[in-house]
């Protein structure tokens, strides 16, 4: 199955919708910010339905996997961006393992389409 740039730009804005979200429900303050809520919540609406496109051309696992992997290490440089959050060595090692671990499964897989 051939996996088009189209696929590809559905799972990446589906990515930046659910790293988006949680940066959102911190600014939510429990809910009681309506504004950040509305958006924590259209955030990770638009993430599944944008998931949910790339889930016609990829497999599940796949498309998973590249969403919750780059979606952690993403998030976690807007909390350090963003909100001064710090990282120590084995956070930014095992970082570094998911994203090597998506790379491994995009050049080396027959699973991924391309």
């Amino acid at each position: 199955m051939s996996v088009s740039a189209t696929t590809y730009a559905a799972l990446g804005a589906a990515i930046a919708c659910e790293v988006a979200g949680p940066a959102l429900l911190q600014k939510s303050e429990q809910f009681t910010k309506v504004a950040s809520t509305l958006g924590m919540a259209a955030c990770y609406g638009a993430a599944f339905f944008l998931m949910s496109v790339a889930l016609k051309a990829m497999p599940l696992g796949v498309v998973y996997a590249i969403w919750s992997g780059v979606g952690i290490v993403l998030t976690a440089v807007v909390g350090v961006l963003v909100s001064k959050q710090s990282l120590d060595g084995p956070a930014m090692v095992g970082m570094a393992m998911i994203v090597g671990g998506v790379v491994v499964m995009q050049a080396f897989s027959a699973t991924t389409g391309h």
